[in-house]
């Protein structure tokens, strides 16, 4: 199989993560499973615990919450799929540690050093990714400052990943609709 990179966006609760699994799963058995997501409260945990659950117990669980593409290139080995789940919240643990008043252009640049290290992890390798994220920009507008430069710079690197992938697709109520055709069509 050759290298691709797969973009899956959508809302809170539209499928995103089950479509992943579901074509990481089709794809290949040797999937690396990337996960973001830190354990910050008791609700979180059973999050985080229930996607684990979900999981073929044969996947390699890579926890990274930040220096993700490094710790990829570290872990890979031979995967032949990688499953980034979720761009969203390692968007959250780079800017939540930032002061409310950053300025909108140190937010974006900390999060688009974790996006080049995720592309030049993708480079390096031969593995097909997929990688999920929520848009962020179709709600209200957040009504503090941090909470519009979190929203603004996902988006941008939500851009960012799109021009450099092969495929993406956008989820609506567990429907994918495809923006970006890859090479393949989706699963029936």
């Amino acid at each position: 199989m050759s290298r691709k990179l797969t973009l899956i966006l959508g809302g809170a609760r539209s499928g995103k993560s089950a479509l992943a699994q579901k074509l990481a799963a089709e794809r290949r058995r040797d999937v690396l499973y990337v996960a973001t997501a830190t354990a910050g409260d008791d609700e979180m945990a059973a999050r985080i615990a229930a996607h684990r659950a979900e999981r073929p117990a044969h996947w390699r669980t890579l926890e990274a919450p930040t220096q993700v593409g490094n710790a990829i290139r570290a872990a890979a080995g031979q995967a032949e799929v990688v499953l980034v789940d979720c761009l969203t919240l390692l968007a959250n643990n780079v800017l939540a540690v930032l002061p409310e008043t950053v300025p909108a252009e140190v937010a974006e640049a900390a999060l688009g050093a974790e996006v080049d290290q995720l592309l030049a992890a993708y480079r390096a390798g031969a593995a097909e990714w997929l990688v999920v994220s929520n848009e962020v920009g179709l709600g209200l507008v957040p009504p503090y400052p941090l909470g519009r430069t979190y929203r603004d710079a996902l988006g941008r690197a939500n851009q960012r990943l799109a021009s450099e992938a092969d495929q993406v697709l956008f989820m609506v109520a567990g429907l994918p609709l495809t923006l970006k055709p890859g090479p393949s069509a989706l699963p029936g």
